[in-house]
C-alpha cells in the first residue's frame, strides 16, 4: 500500500468575496496517488489567520467547512493541512473577504440633560473583530453635525462624551464603524439615531443701564444684570467691559454696578451667567457724551535759558467754569505746582521736564496733553585731547580725539576742525570723539573743536591742539672702523645709524657669540650714535649688530657684521725675533760642535811643540804669585789685536809643524762685580792673581 500526495488545495464557495450574511463554505481537497485501491483515512485541519477553525477525519479526499451566515469577522487568510498514513501536506493560503459590516448599536446614558452637562454615548459592533474605528456625530437643527472618532485596537465598542452648549435644545446622535481590509477601508451603515432633550438651567440674562445707555459725562450710570435659574446653587453673574471684570455676584439672580460716567466709559458691556459648564451672555452698548473738552496747556516758550521767566496757561475751549491745576510730570507721581489757570516762574536747569494741567467739572477731571520745557545752561569751554593721552601719533596709525564740555545742558553739538577745515559734527550729551585716519608726516595743521547747545550764549571753542607725528625707525645699519680685522689692543669705533625716524632714538649694540651680550645702550636726539671700544682682545671676536627704536614702538635690527681680533705688529716682531734667536742658537751650537770635533783631531801636534817651554814659563811665573791668589775661569782683554793679527798673518805657513811660537803679554785685572763689561770675552782657563798680573799665553800662528 504505497501512496503519495500530489497536491492539497483550498477554495471558497461560492467565491472568495462574499456578502455579509450570505452562506459560505471553505473546501479542502487532497489529490493522492495510490499503488492499489485501498482505504486511507485523512485528517483535515483548516486555519484562519493561523488559528484553528475546523478539523475532521474522512475516508474521502475532500473536507468542507460550512459557514451559514458569513460575517465580516470571517474575513481573513485560510489554509488547510492534510495528514494520512504518517504523511502531511499543506495547501497555499486563500484570502476570503466578507464584504459589508454589521449595523452598529448606539446607546445614550441619559435621554434628558441640562445645558452645560455632557451626553455619554456607547457605540458597539457586536459581530465585528478589532481593530476598529468608531465615528460619533452630534446633530443639531440647522447646523453642521459635530463629529468625533475613536480608534479601538482591542475591543469592538467605544464610548465618548459630548458637551451640551448654550442654544442646544433637541439633539440627535448616531455612529458608524470602519475597518481596514487589505489596505482598503470599509465602513458600516449608520446606527439608529438617539434623541436627547436639553433643558436650560437658567435663562439668558437681561442687562440694563439706568437712567439710559446714552448719558453725559458726570452723570451717574447704573447697570443691572439678572436671570431666572432652575437651581440657585453655583450660579454666578459677571459684568465685563473690554474683558475687564467690573463686578460679580455668586448664588444670586441680580447684579448691580454704578459709577460716574466719563468718556472712557463708552463702549460695549457684557453680562455673563455661569453654572457648571453652562454659560449665557448678554451685551449692551453705552454712549457717554462729552461734558467739556480736554484742557489745553500753553507755554510762553518751550526752550529757554536758565534764570529766564516762563509762563504756563491752561484753558478749555468754549468753557470757563472749571477748577484748574498745573503739575509737572514725574515717574514717582505728578508734582503739584499751583491751583490756577496760569503759572509764571523763573526757571533753572532742574525745571526741565513735561508739564500738564488738569480741569475739574462736576467731579470729572480731565488732563491736558503734556508740554515739554527745556531749560539750558551755557556750555563751558571745551577741552580737546588725545584719547590715548599724549599729543602724538605714529605715522600710519589713526588719531582719536575727544572733545569734552564739562558744563552745559545736552544735547550739545560738537564740531571738529583740522586747521580751518570742518571734519566732523556730532550731537551728544557731554563729549564727542573724532578719528583722523589721514595722518601725514609734514602736516602742520592743528586741531580744535567747538561746542554749542540751545543756550543763547552761542558757541565755545577749545584751544588748538598740535600733534607730534612720530615717524617709525627705518633701515638700521652698523659699521666699524677698522672693519673686519682688528689688531689686539687697538681701538675700534662702532657707528649705528638709521635712515629715518623721529628723535629721540634709543640705540643698542649687541655682540652675539654663544649668546647675545648688550655692549652699549644710549638714547640720542640724532639719527646715529658712535661707540668706541678702546682695547680689543681675542674675546671680542664675534658678530655685532645694533637695534634702534623710538616712541613708535617699532624695533629695527641692523644686518650683522663680523669682527676678528688679530695679533698686533709688535707682537708679531717679538714672535719673529724669538724664532730667529732660537734658529741662531741652533746654528751656533751646530757650528761649535763641528769646531770642537775638528780641534780634537789636530790638537796633539800643537801641544807637543810648545809643551816644554810653556811648562817652564808657567812654573817660573807661579812662583811669584801671592799665596792668597785664586784660580778661576776668567776673561782677558786682547791689546793691540790688529798687530797681533798681522803678526799672525805674516808668520802663517803651509805647515803647522814649522809655525813659530810668539808670546804676548796680557794684563789681567781683578774683576769688579759691580762693573759692567761690554767687551768680547775670550773664554779659556788662566791663572789669575789679585792685582795686575802678567799672563803669558802661547798663541801658535797657523794658516787657519
Amino acid at each position: 500500500q504505497v501512496f503519495t500526495f500530489n497536491t492539497v488545495e483550498i477554495k471558497a464557495q461560492p467565491s472568495v468575496k462574499v456578502k455579509n450574511g450570505a452562506p459560505m463554505s471553505i473546501v479542502c481537497h487532497a489529490d493522492i496517488s495510490k499503488s492499489t485501491n485501498f482505504q486511507l483515512k485523512h485528517n483535515f485541519t483548516i486555519f484562519k489567520d493561523g488559528k484553528l477553525v475546523f478539523m475532521t477525519v474522512s475516508d474521502k479526499g475532500d473536507a468542507q467547512y460550512e459557514i451559514s451566515m458569513a460575517r465580516s469577522s470571517d474575513t481573513g487568510e485560510y489554509d488547510c493541512t492534510v495528514e494520512a498514513g504518517g504523511k502531511t501536506k499543506s495547501s497555499n493560503s486563500l484570502h476570503v473577504w466578507v464584504t459589508g459590516m454589521t449595523k452598529p448599536i448606539l446607546t445614550a446614558e441619559k435621554k434628558e440633560v441640562l445645558e452645560g452637562e455632557v451626553v455619554k454615548l456607547r457605540c458597539e459592533l457586536p459581530e465585528e473583530e478589532p481593530p476598529l474605528y468608531f465615528f460619533f456625530r452630534k446633530i443639531k437643527m440647522n447646523s453642521t453635525p459635530k463629529e468625533k472618532h475613536v480608534f479601538e485596537p482591542y475591543r469592538n465598542f467605544s464610548v465618548v462624551e459630548f458637551s451640551v452648549e448654550e442654544g442646544d435644545n433637541i439633539l440627535q446622535f448616531d455612529c458608524f464603524g470602519r475597518r481596514n481590509v487589505k489596505l482598503e477601508f470599509e465602513s458600516s451603515e449608520h446606527s439608529n439615531k438617539t434623541l436627547v432633550t436639553v433643558r436650560e438651567p437658567f435663562i439668558k440674562p437681561t442687562l440694563n443701564a439706568k437712567p439710559s445707555s446714552n448719558i453725559t459725562e458726570g452723570d451717574r450710570i447704573q447697570f443691572e444684570c439678572s436671570t431666572v435659574v432652575a437651581r440657585m446653587r453655583d450660579i454666578e453673574i459677571i459684568l465685563q467691559k473690554n474683558k475687564t471684570i467690573l463686578n460679580s455676584v455668586r448664588d444670586e439672580k441680580l447684579l448691580k454696578y454704578s459709577a460716574v460716567a466719563t468718556l472712557e466709559d463708552s463702549g460695549e458691556y457684557l453680562c455673563k451667567v455661569e453654572q457648571g459648564r453652562a454659560s449665557k451672555t448678554t451685551k449692551l452698548n453705552v454712549v457717554v457724551s462729552e461734558l467739556f473738552p480736554k484742557p489745553i496747556l500753553a507755554a510762553s516758550v518751550s526752550k529757554l535759558d536758565e534764570n529766564k521767566e516762563l509762563t504756563l496757561s491752561c484753558s478749555i475751549s468754549g468753557f470757563r467754569k472749571a477748577n484748574f491745576s498745573i503739575l509737572r510730570k514725574n515717574s514717582n507721581g505728578d508734582i503739584w505746582l499751583k491751583n490756577s489757570r496760569n503759572l509764571t516762574m523763573r526757571v533753572n536747569v532742574n525745571d526741565t521736564g513735561s508739564y500738564i494741567c488738569k480741569a475739574e467739572v462736576k467731579g470729572i477731571v480731565k488732563e491736558s496733553k503734556p508740554v515739554r520745557i527745556n531749560v539750558y545752561a551755557p556750555v563751558s569751554k571745551p577741552t580737546l585731547s588725545v584719547v590715548s593721552g599724549l599729543p602724538e601719533v605714529v605715522l600710519g596709525k589713526p588719531l582719536q580725539l575727544i572733545c569734552r564740555s564739562v558744563m552745559g545742558t545736552p544735547p550739545i553739538t560738537f564740531t571738529f576742525y583740522k586747521g580751518s577745515e570742518v571734519k566732523k559734527t556730532v550731537i551728544n550729551d557731554t563729549y564727542a570723539t573724532f578719528l583722523d585716519e589721514n595722518i601725514r608726516q609734514n602736516d602742520k595743521r592743528g586741531y580744535k573743536c567747538d561746542a554749542r547747545n540751545n543756550h543763547s550764549s552761542g558757541m565755545k571753542t577749545s584751544n588748538i591742539l598740535n600733534i607730534t607725528v612720530i615717524v617709525p625707525i627705518r633701515n638700521a645699519s652698523l659699521g666699524s672702523v677698522p672693519h673686519g680685522e682688528v689688531e689686539d689692543g687697538s681701538e675700534t669705533a662702532f657707528l649705528c645709524s638709521v635712515t629715518e625716524g623721529s628723535w629721540p632714538i634709543h640705540f643698542r649694540i649687541f655682540r652675539k657669540t654663544d649668546h647675545e651680550v648688550l655692549l652699549f645702550e644710549k638714547s640720542e636726539n640724532a639719527d646715529r650714535v658712535m661707540w668706541r671700544k678702546e682695547a680689543m682682545n681675542r674675546q671680542d671676536t664675534g658678530t655685532y649688530y645694533c637695534m634702534a627704536s623710538n616712541r613708535a614702538n617699532v624695533v629695527v635690527k641692523s644686518h650683522p657684521i663680523t669682527i676678528s681680533v688679530i695679533l698686533a705688529a709688535w707682537q708679531k716682531g717679538v714672535i719673529t725675533a724669538f724664532v730667529l734667536i732660537l734658529t741662531a742658537g741652533a746654528v751656533t751650537l751646530t757650528l761649535w760642535w763641528f769646531l770642537c770635533k775638528k780641534k780634537k783631531a789636530k790638537g796633539p801636534s800643537m801641544e807637543m811643540s810648545g809643551s816644554a817651554l810653556a811648562t817652564n814659563l808657567t812654573s817660573e811665573k807661579l812662583t811669584r804669585q801671592h799665596n792668597d791668589g785664586d784660580y778661576y775661569s776668567g776673561s782677558g782683554y786682547i791689546e793691540d789685536s790688529e798687530n797681533h793679527m798681522k803678526s799672525t798673518d805674516e808668520s802663517k805657513g803651509p805647515d803647522l809643524e814649522s809655525a813659530e811660537v810668539e808670546y804676548t803679554e796680557v794684563e789681567v785685572s781683578t774683576l769688579d762685580p759691580q762693573r759692567e763689561i761690554d767687551s768680547v770675552p775670550i773664554h779659556f782657563p788662566a791663572p789669575v792673581q789679585k792685582g795686575t798680573e802678567t799672563v803669558y799665553s802661547e798663541i801658535r800662528k797657523a794658516n787657519n
